[in-house]
């Protein structure tokens, strides 16, 4: 019964994740540089994208690759923006493409269900837009040929 109980609760805090985790083919560069292109390809801005190994690196400390790509559409974020102002803290949005400690690249970014529920917004229609983007932007960025 035990057992039965903590798959239960396992199931339920995987299903309850607010983040999404995909693996790519690619190596993190090519990741970072396939979401760059997609996403100014969409007609959206990439406003940074922040090197956490080359920051750890020049501090003298070691960091498996890690890079956050950091892009949105103004209209898009403004109109969540008016809705709730601190919905800023968490806009533009942004991928996390990290190597993991099996060697494997990985793509984490949150549900957009998250912005929502931690912000007073009613905008289900602009959400499911952003989770789509997301879904088929990293789907796409993870997609590279191997030989």
């Amino acid at each position: 019964m035990k057992i039965l109980l903590f798959l239960v609760t396992l199931s339920w805090s995987l299903l309850a994740s607010e983040l999404i985790i995909k693996e790519s083919s690619c190596s993190v560069d090519e990741t970072v540089l396939n979401i760059q292109n997609i996403v100014k390809k969409k007609g959206l801005s990439v406003f940074a994208t922040i090197d956490h190994g080359a920051n750890a690196k020049a501090v003298g400390m070691e960091l498996a690759e890690s890079k956050v790509v950091i892009f949105g559409n103004p209209k898009l974020g403004t109109a969540l923006m008016q809705q709730d102002i601190r919905s800023g803290l968490d806009l533009p949005l942004r991928i996390l493409v990290y190597k993991n400690n099996d060697g494997k690249v990985n793509m984490a970014y949150r549900d957009g269900t998250w912005l929502a529920e931690h912000h007073l917004l009613n905008a289900p229609e602009k959400i499911a837009k952003v989770n789509n983007a997301m879904d088929k932007i990293t789907t796409r960025a993870g997609q590279c040929k191997k030989d």
